[in-house]
């Protein structure tokens, strides 16, 4: 191949990645702010932990860009200082040993798994921690296709009250999100949620938390954090948990106390007094309440 031709390629090449580059700056322009974000929450500190998650997650991929790019730096070297040269005859040399070199290859893998790991289990710990008592306990059961809603009596709340979803209904139009369950949860107070299942396994999930949790049948899991910012969530399950599981919607109002406690009043003015228990639970494999 002339030195001509080979100038035409090397610029045809550039000249194709370069307009790559360009198109997907382009395309990233045009992303909303929840693509931007990798569909991380917009904002931060929307509950205690929320912004421990996000910066572990973020860290995570920042460490693991820099090893993407030192190791692919390195294989890429390898490719251009020991190729074939021209005019050469044989094999290279097959074995080659550099002690330090494979002594460093091998500690440094191990040093970052084991910082990667610290820091994963510190904020796993403080995220689970639940060894003081929450302001709010709130037994949430997942049922197929909604949310019920139990508010246990406390520091906060002074009698059992409860709400009972009902399944939303998706029909291919805007969906009136004032008829899905909601639950209430007062801003600034830290909160238990106990996770249970009345029938097949589901998955509690607010993305805007960045915390799920699965549901399962006789096992009660728990979600602890504290709300920090006023506002209108929005939640689903997360495990295909049937036919309408697409329906399983709910929302999470955020809200002062005063506004939390009159809803507690309304809640006990229309009779939705005490816990709705296990006694509501089904074994789907039946098909009937127990």
């Amino acid at each position: 191949m002339s030195s001509q031709n080979r100038t035409g390629s090397r610029r045809k090449t550039i000249t194709t990645i370069s307009s790559l580059a360009i198109a997907g700056a382009l395309v990233l322009t045009g992303c909303s702010p929840e693509v931007e974000k990798g569909w991380m929450p917009t904002e931060r500190g929307t509950t205690s932990n929320t912004d421990r998650i996000m910066d572990l997650w973020v860290n995570s991929w920042i460490a693991a860009l820099v090893v993407g790019t030192i190791t692919w730096g390195l294989i890429i070297w390898c490719l251009i200082a020991y190729r074939r040269r021209k005019g050469t005859v044989g094999f290279p040399r097959q074995t080659s040993f550099n002690l330090p070199l494979e002594v460093f290859y091998l500690t440094i893998p191990i040093f970052m798994v084991l910082v990667f790991f610290y820091f994963t289990d510190r904020d796993q710990q403080a995220i689970d921690d639940r060894s003081q008592p929450a302001d709010v306990v709130v037994d949430v059961r997942g049922k197929q296709w909604a949310w019920d809603f139990n508010y246990k009596s406390g520091d906060v709340i002074q009698e059992d009250v409860h709400e009972a979803g009902v399944q939303a209904h998706l029909t291919g139009n805007t969906i009136d999100k004032e008829q899905l369950p909601t639950l209430y949860l007062p801003v600034n107070k830290s909160v238990d949620l106990e996770l249970n299942a009345r029938d097949v396994i589901h998955s509690f999930w607010v993305p805007a938390f960045l915390q799920k949790r699965d549901m399962i049948p006789g096992k009660t899991n728990y979600i602890r954090f504290t709300p920090t910012k006023e506002g209108t969530y929005d939640g689903k399950c997360a495990e295909l948990c049937g036919e309408y599981h697409s329906e399983m919607l709910f929302r999470v109002k955020v809200v002062s106390e005063s506004e939390f406690q009159a809803h507690m009043d309304q809640l006990k003015a229309e009779g939705n007094t005490g816990l709705l228990g296990v006694e509501y639970d089904r074994n789907p494999n039946l098909n009937e309440n127990k």
